[in-house]
């Protein structure tokens, strides 16, 4: 990727904005969407050194585009990575490094605490292909030794967790996996690269749902695993091979909106720490979390691995499914929404929507109980988003 030569400065906030495809002939201010499936060349030799590799170029939109070249750049300097690549959305994203870096006979251990749908590929897909998993749990590390195998080779961490916002020590799992030999895996798509940085602690690889925080807008579906060159180059031939490719649009869409993430994730924590505090003190409500209260139980950790609490908050509400759907109706400014990380506030009932195709019993081995509710608080003016919410409560509790 042809990138800009000027002094991009030193402070993250400044190169994630400085960080871009150079300009082109016309000198335009922002870079162009570049929606070309494929790129010609002057000449056969051309064509033939880099198709090869022998020399840079553009081939085949499935492979490369400028586009997606520098959301992947702006993405490593986010996260301090080597390299990385982008997916069609973070499910893919998940999928392809499981299916990209193990074979028939290997071994995940996995944080207990996962979304949904990487729960169902670990159980339902996955096993189908001679690939087993031991879930173990994400507040007892020192638990997990006796669960690494010989053949296991990855360990796959969401923290915080989706919705339960439960953590995992990555030094102490990091440290553990090390001596093992076992590659360490963090869905960082809660926390973003603002609020934690696991290959600091020494991950291998970052996964992320661009579609949340980082669009931030709610017009994207996309995905990107960041990390290691090395395991990178071989993802990278399995997803240009596959193709779970992010589109130029797409790519464009984020890529831009990551220049405001700084701002927007100030504000979302802000509201989030704020929403979560007036919680506690609310009549009818229960067992709020939110990693930066001093009532998580995980709180020491989330403040020595993390920057900032991130945008989410859970409580549970009287009444189970039925006050939790109460809830919901009553909601009048907030967004009934399964997706999260808008800058508008959304809410969703997990135990019917996000997390409905687990058991019962898998649904409270992670803290979903049949009244939780999991709300994505946006940047709207807190005083409206506290109103709209004391109003949806005093109804669903009356």
């Amino acid at each position: 990727m042809s990138q800009e030569t000027n002094h991009k400065g030193t402070h993250l906030e400044t190169r994630i904005i400085r960080e871009r495809t150079a300009a082109g002939p016309h000198r335009e201010q922002v870079t162009p969407l570049y929606m070309a499936s494929g790129f010609t060349f002057p000449d056969a030799e051309t064509a033939r050194t880099v198709y090869s590799g022998e020399q840079q170029g553009y081939v085949y939109s499935r492979w490369e585009n400028p586009n997606t070249d520098e959301l992947i750049a702006r993405l490593c300097a986010l996260e301090g990575a080597e390299a990385g690549i982008t997916t069609a959305s973070g499910m893919a994203a998940i999928f392809s490094v499981l299916a990209g870096l193990l074979n028939s006979g290997d071994h995940i251990l996995a944080s207990r605490s996962l979304f949904g749908a990487t729960h169902q590929i670990l159980t339902t897909t996955l096993p189908r292909w001679g690939i087993s998993h031991t879930y173990a749990d994400s507040e007892r590390p020192d638990t997990w030794a006796d669960l690494i195998r010989p053949e296991t080779r990855l360990c796959l961490l969401e923290t915080p967790s989706n919705p339960g916002l439960t953590l995992v020590d990555l030094a102490q799992v990091v440290a553990l996996c090390r001596t093992r030999g076992v590659h360490v895996v963090v869905d960082n798509t809660f926390a973003t690269p603002l609020g934690q940085q696991p290959l600091a602690w020494g991950a291998d690889l970052v996964v992320h749902s661009t579609t949340k925080f980082l669009d931030g807008q709610g017009r994207t579906i996309g995905g990107a695993i960041l990390g290691d060159s090395f395991l990178i180059k071989e993802l990278t031939q399995f997803v240009r091979q596959t193709g779970p490719t992010l589109s130029p649009f797409n790519s464009w869409l984020v890529s831009q909106a990551l220049e405001t993430l700084p701002l927007r994730m100030e504000r979302h924590c802000a509201n989030a720490l704020a929403l979560a505090e007036w919680l506690e003190g609310r009549p009818g409500v229960e067992a709020v979390r939110y990693p930066f209260l001093p009532s998580h139980p995980q709180h020491e950790l989330a403040t020595r691995q993390m920057t900032s609490g991130g945008g989410l908050v859970t409580f549970a509400v009287a009444g189970g499914v039925t006050g939790g759907r109460r809830f919901l109706n009553a909601l009048q400014m907030c967004d009934i929404v399964a997706n999260l990380g808008d800058v508008r506030t959304t809410a969703t009932h997990p135990a019917s929507t996000t997390h409905s195709g687990l058991s019962e019993g898998d649904r409270q081995a992670v803290g979903i109980t049949p009244g939780l509710i999991r709300v994505s608080v946006g940047l709207e003016h807190i005083d409206d988003i506290i109103a709209d919410i004391d109003h949806a409560l005093s109804l669903s509790l009356s």
